[in-house]
């Protein structure tokens, strides 16, 4: 263990840990911007400088280890005012074009700039230097008018993802994120998984979907449905509809982390043609035998159209529908064998739930004839 202190207070921390990672383990908040404890630190935008003894001038803290002996100054008026600088300087070259994002808060920008008094407003740059929603990504908002440089989500693509889609061009003020050789994001080999979307602190980059939406009136944590990895996240609700999604750091198996059917994939919730009760067969729930329709789709006299009844779909109750299915599947295997049925689980089920079908396909019904859609 690395023994220092930390604003006069005695602190512990293990070999290899930097100044900020030791200052927050002991509850000392240092301000930072491009600095997140799920990617390697970078160092760059300097916010969160912190006094250290014996050294001539403020060290950035998210890249500086921590030594026996080392004493550290996290928020004297000097560090303070230089903050503050650091946060103007930064805002000079930010410009906010004014449209609604919808973010479920402000932006860590917005809220250290808010923290030290600096006005977004009257600060930031007096014009845009490039085109709002520059990019075609269908799910992906680009306005590299609010980029501060801080290289987050080069480094999510990477760390995350492991896509390298983002990297950096130009120099000097004009350095801002590209995809691949300065083209767009799917000709980068985008997977559009949002990530750069989840740790970019200023709203360069946004969630298509989601903008002119607002903010939302709840957060619901919830479970993501499409595969059985147990990936969770929270759901954004406005006016009973979901408006975003965002992951989220307590989330256990996945953090911040998510694919693009995760993040972008909840339209269907509200989609009007989604089922919400079973559904069968007009004839079977009135024990009739399977109406023959040669031209089901040409049908003109009466008769036709009754048959063509006993097609349609009618809601139900569960019961009623698992009794069907029952029983139509004992049928089948009495009459044609086990192995005339075919079984097709689901890539959104769990683990568990797998099995069971599996056991069922197998043990019940008695075939192998048993696949899924894990395919996409």
């Amino acid at each position: 263990m690395i023994h220092l202190k930390i604003n006069g207070q005695d602190v512990q921390a293990e070999e290899g840990m930097t100044v900020l990672q030791a200052a927050q383990q002991v509850g000392v908040t240092i301000p930072t911007l491009c600095d997140h404890p799920d990617l390697e630190a970078y160092g760059g935008c300097r916010l969160c400088v912190v006094d250290v003894k014996g050294w001539r001038t403020p060290m950035a803290s998210c890249t500086m280890e921590v030594t026996n002996g080392m004493e550290v100054v996290t928020h004297s008026p000097e560090i303070e005012t230089t903050r503050k600088t650091i946060l103007e300087m930064l805002m000079s070259n930010y410009y906010d074009a004014g449209y609604e994002n919808g973010q479920k808060q402000e932006t860590q920008l917005m809220q250290w700039a808010r923290h030290y008094g600096v006005d977004a407003k009257t600060g930031m740059a007096p014009a845009p230097r490039y085109a709002v929603n520059s990019d075609p990504n269908p799910f992906v908002w680009v306005d590299m008018n609010k980029c501060i440089q801080c290289t987050r989500c080069v480094r999510a693509c990477t760390d995350i993802q492991g896509r390298f889609v983002w990297g950096m061009a130009e120099r000097g003020i004009n350095t801002h994120p590209v995809p691949g050789a300065d083209t767009d994001m799917l000709d980068a080999r985008c997977e559009s998984c949002g990530a750069c979307v989840a740790y970019c602190p200023t709203g360069a980059l946004d969630n298509k979907m989601s903008m002119g939406a607002g903010k939302p009136d709840k957060l619901v944590m919830t479970t993501c449905g499409y595969c059985g990895v147990g990936c969770q996240y929270e759901l954004n609700v406005k006016d009973n509809k979901v408006i975003r999604v965002t992951s989220t750091e307590k989330a256990p198996v996945n953090g911040n982390h998510l694919c693009v059917k995760g993040r972008y994939g909840y339209d269907f919730i509200h989609h009007p043609e989604r089922l919400l009760k079973p559904q069968v067969r007009r004839y079977l729930l009135e024990g009739k035998k399977k109406p023959f329709i040669s031209k089901p789709l040409a049908l003109s006299n009466a008769e036709g159209s009754a048959t063509s009844n006993q097609w349609d779909w009618v809601e139900t109750d569960w019961d009623t529908a698992l009794d069907i299915t029952s029983q139509k599947l004992a049928g089948i295997k009495k009459e044609f064998g086990a192995d005339t049925i075919g079984v097709l689980t689901s890539a959104k089920c769990t683990n568990e739930e797998n099995y069971l079908m599996n056991k069922f396909t197998r043990q019940v019904l008695g075939t192998n004839n048993i696949d899924h859609c894990a395919r996409l």
